[in-house]
């Protein structure tokens, strides 16, 4: 038909109805005015006119114009066909990038929240955790330092009285041995026993418990007549009791020594232990920082990749929207020209077909 089409179209270039002529009504006239607008509905006419005109047969161009205005309903159809099945492909399309998009955004939600609400204030709390087990490591060893310094301090305390009890003792030993020996003592020994006496008082002058001891055996010796063997008596007696109570607190500030040094070395035996623990603690909290700044970072790669994926997938969706509205454009402008070549060609079937058509084409074979 096409052929046909192409052939009568060279040979109508120079052929047109006469629509100013007096067999048109001006209501055929305004069909003529609108079947030119459609090429093929001019073609229709000019090619019946041609036909009818070289003695062709009105039914035979009737089955003609029919099969083309079949042809192009046809081809009108199969439009309408691929376009329901680019809907079906853009409507599949769009549902699945949206539902990606949304699958996306939810990911890309959940890392953010991970990030900011799980990975920072874990970080935060763990470097925190981390600067107190500093503080008490540096604690513990002050602690440590200051216990050492104090226990040097009172073990050179204890030295010193241990030095001042010895000598307090050696003196009194002294004056026991001079006074045993007294039977008519002479003014030196009287002052021997004086001079060692006042060197107690001076050992022991940091020991007010010992004082009134030796106040006590001074007064004796500067008011006592040694040659007064119950005098003398009363004095070796108080050297003895005196000597007793030296040997006493000697012992007892020996005990305690050993005490402190007891307490200063389970002192020292926890500091150290709590001192490991704390290097452990220190170590494992380490290692929690390292894991936490690992996934911290990974989870920040994880971002930018779901914000590429996302970008990506608008991209294809706004892609897929105007690729389909450019061919519903085309598919809507070709619907409108297809109607507007079927619908002329109809007029124009139903024109040809009409009385007036055939009179204008005899008319036309007279003028000839």
């Amino acid at each position: 038909m096409f052929k046909i089409a192409v052939c009568a179209l060279l040979v109508l270039a120079s052929t047109a109805i006469n629509v100013q002529s007096s067999i048109w009504t001006s209501k055929d006239q305004k069909t003529f005015a609108q079947i030119h607008q459609s090429g093929w509905g001019k073609f229709i006419l000019n090619f019946a006119e041609l036909h009818l005109t070289t003695g062709g047969i009105l039914s035979e161009l009737n089955s003609e114009i029919e099969k083309l205005i079949g042809e192009m309903e046809e081809e009108l159809a199969g439009v309408h066909h691929e376009f329901n099945r680019r809907t079906d492909v853009h409507n599949r399309e769009v549902s699945r990038l949206e539902q990606e998009i949304q699958d996306k955004e939810r990911e890309l939600f959940n890392a953010h929240d991970f990030y900011d609400n799980v990975l920072i204030p874990q970080g935060e709390r763990f470097a925190a955790q981390l600067e107190q087990l500093q503080e008490n490591i540096a604690h513990n060893r002050q602690t440590l330092e200051q216990a050492t310094v104090q226990r040097a301090n009172d073990h050179e305390t204890f030295e010193a009285q241990v030095v001042e009890h010895n000598d307090a003792i050696a003196a009194i030993d002294e004056c026991l041995q001079l006074l045993s020996t007294l039977d008519t003592p002479s003014l030196a020994q009287v002052k021997k026993v004086q001079k060692n006496l006042a060197k107690i008082q001076n050992s022991l002058k940091k020991h007010n418990q010992f004082q009134i001891f030796v106040k006590v055996l001074l007064e004796i010796t500067v008011d006592s007549n040694f040659a007064d063997q119950g005098a003398l008596r009363d004095i070796v007696v108080a050297f003895n009791n005196l000597r007793v109570e030296l040997v006493d607190s000697l012992n007892q500030i020996t005990a305690d020594e050993a005490d402190q040094v007891a307490e200063f070395n389970a002192q020292v035996i926890q500091l150290n232990q709590e001192h490991a623990e704390f290097q452990r603690a220190v170590v494992v909290k380490n290692a929690e920082i390292e894991a936490n700044t690992t996934k911290q970072e990974q989870t920040l790669d994880l971002i930018d990749e779901l914000d590429a994926d996302l970008a990506t997938l608008n991209g294809q969706l706004q892609a897929e929207n105007d690729d389909y509205a450019f061919a519903t454009d085309v598919y809507n402008a070709t619907v409108a020209e297809y109607n507007k070549e079927i619908n002329a060609a109809n007029q124009a079937l139903d024109l040809l077909n009409q009385p007036r058509f055939q009179d204008y084409v005899k008319s036309q074979l007279k003028g000839a």
